[in-house]
Order: C-alpha cells, then sequence, then structure tokens
C-alpha cells in the first residue's frame, strides 16, 4: 500500500503540472478503477473542465475542479501518476516501482485526463488497485500525519485496548501512516508495537508523535517509506540497526510487523 510520502509526490506532480488545464478527454472507462460510476460518468462530469487545487490527507488524494465536482484519486498499491508534457516529457510520482517501465509504456493506464495543450495525466497501476471516484468522502479521515499536533496526536491515544500499532494505521484517528511507517516510528519511539494505547503514558504518547512526525518527513525528503532506516531490517536474520538484535515479527493489528524485542518494550 502506498503510505503518506508516495502520495504526496502523486500529488506534487499534480501541483506542479497538471492545474489550470482545460480537459478535453477523459477515459473512465476501467470499470473496477472507477467503481462506482459507469463508464462516461466521470467524463461527462469533467469535459471542459479545470483541475484548480490538489490536495492530499493522509494516503488520500483528491482535486477540486472548476466544475464543482471533487476527482479522487487512490494509488492502490502499485500506482503512480504520470504527467506528459507539451514536449512528451513524462513527470511522475507515486509508487517507487518501475518493473521495467520505459517512458511511453502506457499498457498499465487506468485512467487518464487529455488537456487541450495536448498534455495528458494517466493513473498507472500494474495491480489495478487503485481507485478514481467523483467526491470521495475525504472528512472521515483524520489530522495528517506530517502535520498532526501533539494535542490532536494525544487524543488519538487517549483510550482503548487496541495494540497501539492498530491505533497507528486507523486512518481516522491519524491519517497517512501505513504499515512500514508505523514499524518506523515504534522502532524510534522504542515502543512495543502490540502495547495497548492504555498502557502508553503521556511521556510515550509525545515520544510517538515526535517519532510518527520524524518518520513520515524523512521518508518524504528521501523519496519513499523504502529509504527508512529500519526497513532493511524487516527480514529473516534482520538486525536491529541500533543494538544489532535480531529482529522480531507477528502480526499485529493485521499486518506483518517487525521490531526490536530488546529496545521495543
Amino acid at each position: 500500500m502506498p503510505e503518506l510520502p508516495e502520495v504526496e509526490s502523486a500529488r506534487t506532480v499534480v501541483a506542479q503540472y497538471a492545474l489550470d488545464r482545460v480537459i478535453t478527454d477523459v477515459d473512465d472507462t476501467d470499470t473496477w478503477v472507477c467503481r462506482p460510476h459507469a463508464p462516461g460518468s466521470i467524463r461527462a462530469a469533467l469535459l471542459g473542465s479545470r483541475l484548480i487545487t490538489a490536495n492530499r490527507r493522509g494516503k488520500s488524494m483528491w482535486c477540486e475542479t472548476a466544475a464543482g465536482p471533487t476527482l479522487g484519486i487512490h494509488l492502490g498499491m502499485s500506482g503512480k501518476l504520470v504527467f506528459i508534457d507539451e514536449s512528451g516529457d513524462e513527470h511522475d510520482g507515486g509508487d517507487y516501482w518501475q518493473r521495467g517501465r520505459a517512458p511511453g509504456d502506457h499498457r498499465f493506464t487506468r485512467f487518464a485526463l487529455k488537456f487541450a495543450d495536448g498534455t495528458e495525466l494517466m493513473l498507472v497501476d500494474p495491480r489495478r488497485l487503485g481507485r478514481v471516484r467523483l467526491d470521495p468522502p475525504v472528512e472521515k479521515l483524520g489530522p495528517d500525519a506530517l502535520t498532526v499536533t501533539l494535542k490532536a496526536f494525544r487524543a488519538a491515544f487517549a483510550k482503548g485496548t487496541a495494540p497501539v500499532k492498530a491505533r497507528l494505521l486507523d486512518q481516522e484517528a491519524v491519517a497517512g501512516v501505513g504499515n512500514l511507517l508505523a514499524d518506523q516510528a515504534l522502532w524510534l519511539a522504542k515502543l512495543d508495537p502490540a502495547r495497548p494505547v492504555l498502557d502508553l503514558s503521556p511521556a510515550d504518547v509525545a515520544r510517538l508523535h515526535r517519532a510518527v512526525r520524524a518518520a513520515v518527513a524523512a521518508a518524504v525528503e528521501g523519496g519513499g517509506v523504502h529509504t527508512l532506516s529500519v526497513i532493511p531490517a524487516r527480514h529473516e536474520g534482520g538486525t536491529c540497526p541500533r543494538c544489532r538484535t535480531l529482529m522480531h515479527h507477528a502480526t499485529v493489528g493485521g499486518r506483518t510487523t517487525w521490531w526490536c524485542p530488546r529496545e521495543q518494550r
């Protein structure tokens, strides 16, 4: 699943290249990616309009349009946005996969906007797990993990018996933390991912808040969650980057989780 940094890179592509261009055609024929809309519905809503903003909260991205409807774009597990400019050069953001894709290879395009000046914006998604829809329910999302305040973070971790990792993955609590970011933040904060939320002290929560903000910022700056320091240790035989203890793993919050048994308690 793409996490906040990958979605931010896709949002940046739209913000830098695709705004304020008149939409002259829309390919919304993929009935799975564009569900629940029938083919032609998104096209009819956007034709002749323009994207006027590129927004993100957590892992969700949406664009306001001059015509009124909001265009929601979810990258899925392997999606990226590709903008083709007037010279035919491609600018992409999203998942860091390449899978042998070269410029001009559009086999996995699931949705596309064509603009009056000949440029184009495409959702390229090999695994077909992305989603494009009108007026997505972004109001249900919690505060963004990159900018969440300590006060809002404390409110999200104030009570409950859920493991702390499960609460980090709850997009209505804090939006944007996925499996890898959660492991990185818990490793930075030296917290056991299975600890119940109600067992966290105020100092634990403050430390985790700093760790989440630091992990997200580092991944955005580095180009994706794959650049984070604990990620190379998430495998059999992997050792903690700090103390070299063998990493443990189990399923926590429904996700495969790695942690240092010596330091994360």
